[in-house]
Formats: structure tokens, sequence, C-alpha cells
């Protein structure tokens, strides 16, 4: 790529400014796209200028084609709502063509958003009122979406969520045993192969017509809500770009996954991992109510095999990547993927232990 600066001269000139925006540098600590800020002196207008990441959206217009109907969807019902649009949903700015993206001159895609000021995204839940203000958020995005038609968008990543396939793609991995660990990490294998009926549930159910296709979100955890500043309530839900079809419950658990365990996500010391029914709790008031009774009797009675779905995902995706090589997840230590994989086992036998708990708390 070229000179960072020579770049982002070429695009600040393509996109429509009202003003002459000032490239203030790097924002945010986001993994996927390059994010930087921008300000227009006149006005003291913010703005998020975004390179988007080819390597793992393969098809950004489809990203953006997704986004834009989305958030114009969004746009007329909180308006209808007596909301505020431009607090409570992404706004892209259009490029001078009148495109919602530019591509430069090395084939580079990228977007500009209006920032939305007097609000923050927080990377852990300090409390149970921020763990709740998630779950409105999350559980607002999908009342508010409820009558979007789910198929028109496109798959931006494809088979995301299923699980059934990510299982597949795991006894690929085992039969290859590329780098010969499998030997040493039958323990977890086993657990693996031991609940491959568990993989398939949410995707036959959805075949079968048991539960509704849904717009889903697909990382809904707390750094992707604005929380306003003065009243801490959730605002706007952030990072679209992997909004497509899929399952409510599976929005729910991923949030579940990361937000009610009592440790980190790559936590050694595995006696300090479970899954915190007052947080569960917690989310899952927060998510119905946000919901406003969207939700069909079939999904509510399915968020705790949400919960536990999403994470034995996880813990499969990330034993799946260390028998392959640490390709995929980036590491920072030897076996991080396989401590990740054993976490996220922990916290689903802990779920399991706790499901009538789980069962009743969904479902009162």
């Amino acid at each position: 790529m070229a000179n960072v600066d020579e770049c982002v001269k070429e695009v600040l000139e393509q996109f429509q400014f009202a003003g002459i925006p000032v490239f203030k540098g790097g924002y945010g600590n986001g993994h996927i796209n390059q994010t930087y800020l921008l300000e227009i002196p006149e006005t003291g207008k913010k703005l998020i200028l975004q390179r988007m990441n080819q390597n793992v959206f393969k098809k950004p217009v489809e990203v953006m084609e997704n986004i834009m109907g989305v958030t114009s969807h969004l746009r007329k019902k909180i308006i209808e709502r007596g909301g505020d649009p431009d607090r409570e949903t992404l706004n892209v700015v259009p490029a001078k063509s009148g495109l919602p993206y530019y591509v430069d001159s090395q084939g580079e895609y990228w977007r500009v958003y209006h920032f939305i000021e007097d609000a923050t995204c927080y990377d852990q839940v300090a409390s149970d009122e921020d763990f709740y203000q998630s779950a409105l958020a999350f559980g607002n995005f999908q009342c508010l979406l409820a009558d979007y038609p789910a198929e028109t968008l496109h798959e931006t990543i494809p088979a995301f969520h299923d699980t059934k396939n990510r299982f597949a793609n795991f006894k690929k991995a085992l039969d290859a045993d590329a780098m010969g660990r499998a030997a040493s990490v039958q323990r977890e294998i086993e657990f693996v192969l031991k609940r491959e009926a568990d993989a398939a549930i949410l995707v036959d159910m959805l075949a079968k017509g048991e539960i509704p296709l849904r717009v889903t979100h697909n990382d809904t955890k707390l750094n992707n809500i604005m929380i306003d500043n003065a009243t801490r309530q959730g605002i706007c839900v952030i990072d679209l770009d992997t909004v497509m079809p899929g399952l409510s419950v599976n929005d729910f658990g991923d949030s579940i996954r990361f937000g009610a365990s009592t440790a980190a996500e790559d936590e050694i010391d595995l006696d300090k991992v479970s899954c915190s029914m007052h947080l569960f709790e917690v989310y899952c008031e927060g998510f119905k109510k946000g919901c406003q009774g969207r939700l069909t009797k079939s999904e509510i009675e399915m968020l705790p095999m949400g919960a536990k779905t999403m994470t034995y995902e996880c813990g499969m995706r990330f034993l799946t990547d260390y028998l392959e090589g640490d390709h995929y997840f980036k590491i920072h230590r030897e076996n991080h993927n396989l401590d990740r994989c054993r976490t996220q086992f922990k916290l689903v036998k802990d779920m399991e232990d706790k499901w009538d708990t789980m069962m009743k708390i969904a479902t009162k």
C-alpha cells in the first residue's frame, strides 16, 4: 500500500464534506479495519474515516449495500419514534460519485461516517448497568429491524454461524492433523465430538421454520454499543460490517459468551471460569425488553441454547485453528488458541450444569 498520507490525501478529495476536513490520525482499537479521525475546523464536527479490510471482507461493495439498507431502515424507524437519527444509528458520508464508498488508486475501499458526539464505547463490562444497556441496545436493534427482509441481505462472511459447517471444518482439521497436535489434545477433541448433535439444533430449527431468519449483528460485544456520556444509556449499535441474515438467539448467545463469563477469554486457570447467572439474568432482561415482544416463543426458549451454541462454536474454532497451526486467530504465546478453547469448553460445561436455572431465567 502507498504511503498513508498520500492515500488519505487522495481519498479526502473524493467525499462530500461540509467543509475541509483535517486528518487527525488513527482512532480506536479495532482489529479489522484501519480507522482514522477527521475534524472540520469550521464547524468542529468530527468524522470517522475507514479503510475496509478486504482480507476479511472479500466483497466490500456487498458490505456497504447491507449497511446502507439497514441504516436507512433504522433512520426511518427512529424518526417515526421521535428519536435522533443522527445519534441513534450510523450515518454514511457519500463520495462525490454518489456511492457510499470510494476506491482509491491502489484498489482499497474507503468510507466515512459521521462521528457520534458525547458518547463512548467500553471494552469491558464495568457494571451491571453497562451490560444491561448493551442488551437493551441490541434488543432494540432486533426490534427496529424485525420487519426488514433479512433474506435480501448479503452474507458478508459465508456460513459465519453455521455451527454444523464449523463442525465439518473441525473434522477436516482433525483428520488432516497437519501439525501433529491431535494426540496431545484428545480430551478437547472428545469434548467437541460428544456434542456433535448440539451443533445442528439451531441450524435445523431454522431449516424447519421453527425459528425465524432475522437481521443479525453477529458481533454483539459491549464495545459495539455507543453509551451516552450523560445518561449512560446505550444509544447506537455500531460496527455493522457483519450485519447479515442470521438468528436472534446467536446474537444473544455471543453476548453471554463474552460478557457473562467470570474470566478472560484466554484465562489459563479454569477454576476462575464460569457463566455468571446474575449477569445472564441482567442481559436476558435487557435483551427481551429491547426486543419489545418481537421474539417468538421458540426464540425465547432457545436463548440458553444460543449461549451454549455460540460458546461451543467459538471453542471449536479455537481448537480447529490450533490443529491447523494457528493461522486465523492471532496468538501471543505458545498454546494460546488451546487455552482459549479450554476456556470456552469450561463455560459450555458450566452452562450445562446450570441449564435448568438458565431456562427458568429465559422463560420467566
